[in-house]
């Protein structure tokens, strides 16, 4: 069982920034985050092998979200640029994917509980 532990979510106004950071309690083949609003599904945002550090990303989120790792620490980061308010969610952090596809939450086997981002305009 990996416990994964997020930190980092806040409220800023658009066009801000905010960095997400998720620690595993052991190794994961990929981490991800999500997000999730209410009445809503949850969404793939930006997914990462750790392995192999090949990132991939939700459109939403392209050329504004940056994911990396720190492997020795199990550690992922989230790096939210030019944030608007449709951003506004919980996110979630996910890891141990046994499915092909990054950004399917049916894929991950871990979750964290969740940090909220809220962006004004």
């Amino acid at each position: 069982q990996v416990q994964l532990v997020e930190s980092g979510g806040d409220s800023v106004e658009a066009g801000g920034s905010l960095r997400l950071s998720c620690t595993a309690s052991g190794y994961t083949n990929s981490m991800a985050w999500f997000r999730q609003v209410p009445g809503k599904e949850r969404e793939g945002v930006a997914a990462i092998r750790t392995d192999s550090g090949s990132p991939f990303y939700a459109a939403s989120v392209q050329g504004r979200f940056t994911i990396s790792e720190v492997n020795a620490r199990n550690t992922v980061f989230l790096q939210m640029t030019r944030l608007k308010p449709e951003d506004t969610a919980v996110y979630y952090c996910a890891a141990g994917l046994h499915g092909e596809r990054m950004l399917d939450s049916k894929g991950y086997n871990y979750w964290g509980r969740g940090t909220q981002v809220t962006v004004s305009s």
